[in-house]
């Protein structure tokens, strides 16, 4: 059986599809020895060599590597590999180290192009180029805000007309997504690069850049959608109104509304204000109590018991939704794996490869001459350029939007304080998409990215 990561690179075994299906098909005794050129081409790193090696061999199956002319079922064997994958890994880390100097230098150089594209806009090659449909509603946002209304409302207007955050996608625009593009500086046309950094672990993972490394300003990077002075404007009334704010009086108007529905009859509840104090209730039991038993809710007693679920997340919850983001991903790279067309792009950047790699051999050797090796790497090098975008459009495609949910869920916790003093009207509307109310102790919340959490209220009101 031949198997190969056509096109994919990486340091974590996780990234390698081809791979992981590899080790599904040994474990369901389809394979019974595997050979590989070498250590490099099995794993990037200690850990994920010792990992896979072992598992196939209490599988009963050896690996051989035939580079290094060793067989990990045995023991010495084993034991040579691992200084064999100590020696990868470090390739690995140099060629990861060698990437971000390069990234760096061209920050510093003003040639930097990111692979995130803003919405508003579309690649064309290293060029970002103005998507007028999308530019539209990112004037609207500014001039929306500017006019006086709330990042909720403007959030809630283009949910009404049925605007999409994004071209063919279904995702309902947040306060968040709001305020993102507010704050997005390439919206005038200039760019700060490394927001985000990759740390130095094995595998790298990504995280927010609170000025552990150098930030990077850089002016007309692209074509603006708003002018500088609006831009400004907008920033000024974002600083004033959160300067401003009471905290006291953030649930104002109502962040709970359309948001509470009833298990039992699957009504939604409504709010209410009886003696000085504020309920919500099933518009069922309201009419007709016989109709459904589920009664009134105080609102402190569901402000309370998000203030709980609010905890849970930021100091216990936080493995769980790592664990349930790598898992969709992985999920959803074995769906891809099978893809025809993902699979002809990774023949395509392969065959690529291995041309640009004949070519380096060819020019040592002194077997090409030095203008057209240059002339047939340059080709060659567009031409992987253009078939790896390709690929990257394909995979964006594709993207599960849970994954893109779960993600967004892990990046507010993150920018939300550790403990809320007081009900949070924003942020529960950026966590939460609705409340099932269970029963007359319990409510079920159900976060935006579908993961529903359950939570005891006090009942103080029969």
């Amino acid at each position: 059986m031949t198997l190969a990561d056509r096109g994919i690179t990486g340091t974590s075994a996780d990234k390698r599809e081809d791979f992981q299906r590899l080790l599904a098909d040994c474990k369901r005794g389809l394979i019974d020895k595997v050979l590989v050129k070498s250590v490099s081409r099995f794993a990037r790193n200690t850990q994920d060599f010792l990992k896979a090696t072992r598992e196939l061999k209490a599988l009963g199956v050896g690996v051989c590597f035939e580079e290094q002319n060793i067989d990990s079922s045995m023991v010495s064997g084993e034991t040579l590999a691992a200084i064999f994958a100590s020696l990868a890994q470090k390739e690995s880390e140099s060629i990861s180290q060698n990437m971000r100097t390069s990234y760096k230098r061209r920050m510093e150089r003003g040639t930097f192009f990111p692979s995130t594209v803003p919405y508003g806009y579309t690649a064309n090659g290293r060029r970002l180029v103005i998507n007028e449909e999308q530019a539209e509603i990112v004037r609207r946002i500014f001039s929306e805000y500017l006019s006086g209304k709330s990042m909720d409302d403007i959030a809630g207007g283009l949910n009404a007309d049925g605007v999409p955050v994004r071209i063919s996608d279904e995702r309902i625009w947040r306060n968040s997504a709001i305020s993102y593009i507010l704050s997005n500086e390439r919206y005038v046309g200039d760019s700060i690069w490394q927001k985000t950094y990759a740390t130095d672990t094995l595998p790298p993972v990504q995280v927010k850049n609170h000025g552990e490394r150098q930030r990077y300003y850089a002016y007309n990077t692209n074509p603006a959608i708003i002018s500088k002075e609006t831009f400004a404007a907008a920033q000024d009334l974002k600083s004033r109104r959160g300067a401003g704010r009471d905290p006291a009086k953030r649930h104002i108007p109502y962040p709970l509304r359309q948001k509470i529905y009833c298990e039992k009859c699957g009504t939604l509840f409504r709010r209410k204000v009886s003696g000085g104090v504020t309920y919500w209730v099933c518009r069922q039991h309201d009419q007709n109590p016989e109709c459904c038993s589920v009664p009134q809710i105080q609102e402190e007693s569901i402000y309370h018991a998000f203030h709980h679920l609010y905890y849970k997340l930021q100091h216990q919850g936080r493995p769980v939704l790592e664990q349930l983001l790598s898992d969709l991903q992985t999920a959803r790279s074995r769906r891809l794996l099978w893809s025809m067309d993902i699979v002809e792009l990774n023949n395509q950047i392969a065959d690529l490869t291995r041309q640009e790699r004949l070519l380096a051999v060819l020019k040592k050797q002194g077997a090409v001459d030095p203008d057209i090796f240059i002339s047939r790497t340059d080709r060659l090098a567009e031409q992987l350029h253009t078939v790896k975008q390709a690929k990257g459009r394909r995979l964006d495609a594709e993207e599960d939007q849970t994954i893109a949910r779960t993600q967004n869920l892990l990046n507010i916790l993150d920018d939300a304080p550790e403990f809320l003093e007081t009900f949070d009207g924003e942020l529960f509307g950026d966590l939460v998409d609705k409340i099932i109310v269970e029963s007359n102790e319990r409510l079920r919340f159900r976060l935006i990215n579908g993961l529903e959490l359950t939570e005891n209220i006090e009942r103080t009101v029969r």
